[in-house]
C-alpha cells in the first residue's frame, strides 16, 4: 500500500515565449524528483508558461497538500522575487490557511550554486 505524500516542492521559475527555454527546468524536476520520489516536485511559472503558481497550489490544496516550500529559481532576488511572488504567496495562505507554504532564497543566493557555476565558467577555458 501507497502512502499518500502530504509534501510537495514547487521550482519556481519566471517562464519564457521560447518552449525551448523550459528543457533544463523539467531536467532540473525530474533529477529532484528521483532525489525525492515521496514528495510532489512541481514546476510553477510567474509568467508566459503554464502552470502558473496560483493554478498549482490550487491544484495541490485540492489534494489535501499540507507542506509547500517554493525554491525560486532565479539567480538573484530580484524584483519578481522580492515583489511578485510573496503577492502570491500571501494570497495563496489566505485561500488555504491550513496549507503551509515556505519560500527559500533564489537558488542563486546559495555558495553552493554559485561555486557549481564558477566551477562551469573556470572549465569553459
Amino acid at each position: 500500500m501507497s502512502v499518500k505524500t502530504q509534501q510537495a516542492l514547487i521550482l519556481f521559475a519566471h517562464g519564457s515565449r521560447d518552449a525551448g527555454w523550459l528543457a533544463p527546468f523539467e531536467r532540473l524536476q525530474k533529477i529532484t524528483q528521483t532525489q525525492l520520489p515521496d514528495v510532489h516536485v512541481k514546476l510553477a511559472f510567474l509568467e508566459l508558461m503554464e502552470p502558473r503558481l496560483p493554478p498549482l497550489l490550487a491544484d495541490l490544496a485540492a489534494m489535501s497538500i499540507q507542506e509547500v516550500s517554493v525554491v525560486p529559481v532565479f539567480l538573484g532576488q530580484g524584483g519578481h522575487v522580492k515583489r511578485d511572488l510573496p503577492v502570491l504567496i500571501a494570497q495563496a495562505q489566505q485561500q488555504y490557511p491550513s496549507m503551509q507554504i515556505k519560500v527559500v532564497e533564489a537558488v542563486g543566493e546559495q555558495v553552493e550554486v554559485l561555486q557549481a557555476i564558477a566551477q562551469y565558467c573556470v572549465k569553459s577555458l
